[in-house]
């Protein structure tokens, strides 16, 4: 049975606690969380920050298959997009390599940008893609490193020129990563670009 059905079949659980709660959110987890205000802090929309039990959702949504948690995240990611006033007419995404999304079986970011979307009634379009594998950047230890990492390592897939975009990730740690992808979208004409991740560091 595939990993779909069984989480259609089991019962919701809370995203953070694994208690089972309907919106996949419970009350109790809403009051602990670690939220980040204002959520666009340091130009970087991300409605929390990533430590204590959003550290460890994000590791169960990113590493070990929980897809489900997309939606959960995507709700107070648009939530956050809202409260910060910014307009988008399109959400995209940074993707990651074939490789990892083999592995996965999933893109993480993709599947947060669509739910993204879907509550702030975008677009959600495949704009960039990964042409070269990079090293994962949590093994990076500086900024420098990070920056020199994904330098090159993305290129644009359809034409972003005169759109404001929205761009998702799943976790913002020193920026290297949305900062490439972001310069890669303005170069190629985009009229600006709105970076936002599920967590945040800062």
């Amino acid at each position: 049975m595939s990993r779909s059905v069984l989480e259609f079949l089991l019962p919701k659980l809370c995203a953070f606690c694994r208690r089972p709660d309907r919106d996949g959110l419970c009350a109790d987890c809403q009051g602990k969380l670690p939220w980040r205000a204002p959520p666009d802090a340091g130009g970087v929309i991300a409605p929390l920050y990533y430590r204590d039990i959003v550290r460890f959702s994000l590791h169960r949504y990113k590493f070990r298959g929980v897809s489900g948690y997309a939606d959960v995240f995507g709700m107070l990611m648009a939530q956050a997009v809202s409260d910060s006033r910014v307009e988008a007419e399109v959400a995209t995404w940074v993707p990651c390599s074939f490789f990892r999304r083999w592995a996965r079986g999933y893109d993480q970011s993709e599947r947060l940008a669509r739910a993204v979307a879907k509550y702030l009634g975008l677009s959600a379009d495949k704009l960039l893609a990964k042409q070269r594998h990079a090293k994962s950047q949590t093994k990076m230890s500086g900024d420098e490193m990070r920056r020199e990492n994904v330098r090159g390592a993305f290129k644009v897939l359809q034409n972003p020129a005169g759109k404001r975009i929205l761009l998702i990730d799943d976790i913002y740690t020193s920026g290297a990563t949305l900062d490439e992808c972001r310069s890669v979208l303005l170069s190629a004409g985009a009229e600006e670009v709105i970076c936002c991740a599920a967590a945040s560091r800062r």
